[in-house]
């Protein structure tokens, strides 16, 4: 991404890699609550659809909160945590850590990369995210929605979950939802990096603010709050979709049509509140975490490196 100086080496692929899984690790932890809350507002409505009990009602995003804790303790703000660290690890790594190696590619090596290549590489990083860490992902769904004051919980642990689902959907049970996942991540990737990478530069370039704290903040907000604008209908989708029973609907296109249909429109934007919240909180952290992190990994690196 843009913003290192002449002086400074820039951070190495692997260094990227690293640091991305890291700082979205550190993301989650702090907005797990808000995600937990997301996915709750964005499913209401289903199990009066489905013929089942309607369950708790959810109203906004901090009553949500509080009715979680109240009916099922502290606890399950953080249910499906050990999932979504999981998901981190593996998904943000490949889809923010290899952005500007991907991005060199479609330039053939410019340092100047227009916006086709921008997105293209988005694009792509966000596609091989969802096709390696899809498992890890509709795990984390489950884990969210399911009310532990049920006292029908479908799952008892994370690999509890993993082998659940693989015995009792099969192994393509775990890439349930893939489809309008590679979707969603291929939009909120491209809304989150370009964003963020145009934000930034051109925050550098008028020298409205220099490379440092202010300007990640600035270029993170905008970065979260455009995601979250393109991407809550196919998120609200993909969560129902892979929260649903086996056979509940034929694809993710009959969800959305059901959705439509019994709904309105204003149930693709179910949830936009906690999304924004979380995503522009998460974008936050997660990139002033990851800038300081590639500085302090080069800092190590070029210190042992250094002659005695």
């Amino acid at each position: 991404m843009v913003g290192f100086q002449p002086g400074e080496v820039p951070p190495t692929a692997a260094v990227k890699f690293v640091g991305a899984g890291a700082a979205a690790c550190v993301a989650d932890l702090v907005t797990f609550p808000l995600d937990t809350a997301k996915v709750r507002l964005q499913i209401q409505g289903e199990a009066k659809a489905a013929g089942g009990a309607p369950g708790a009602r959810y109203k906004g995003v901090f009553g949500t909160m509080a009715t979680m804790v109240r009916t099922e303790g502290p606890g399950s703000l953080y249910s499906g945590l050990a999932a979504g660290l999981q998901r981190q690890l593996s998904f943000a790594s490949v889809r923010i850590g290899l952005y500007d190696s991907v991005k060199q590619v479609y330039t053939k090596g410019s340092e100047h990369a227009g916006l086709g290549s921008r997105l293209l590489a988005g694009c792509t990083t966000g596609a091989l995210a969802v096709a390696l860490a899809q498992p890890t992902d509709v795990v984390k769904v489950r884990f969210q929605a399911q009310a532990r004051a049920e006292g029908s919980r479908r799952y008892q642990g994370t690999v509890d979950a993993y082998r659940t689902i693989a015995k009792e959907e099969g192994v393509r049970g775990l890439w349930k939802g893939t489809a309008p996942n590679i979707a969603r991540n291929a939009i909120v990737n491209c809304a989150e990096l370009v964003t963020y990478d145009l934000v930034k530069e051109a925050l550098l370039e008028s020298h409205l603010m220099t490379d440092n704290l202010p300007c990640h903040f600035a270029a993170a907000f905008g970065a979260g709050f455009c995601a979250t604008l393109v991407a809550s209908p196919v998120d609200v989708v993909k969560t129902r979709y892979m929260n649903a029973a086996p056979g509940q609907y034929g694809g993710a296109a009959r969800c959305a049509l059901a959705t439509l249909r019994r709904e309105g429109p204003a149930a693709f934007y179910k949830g936009f509140t906690p999304a924004f919240l979380r995503l522009g909180s998460w974008n936050v952290v997660m990139f002033v975490t990851y800038e300081q992190l590639k500085r302090a990994l080069m800092a190590a690196r070029a210190s042992r490196e250094a002659p005695f």
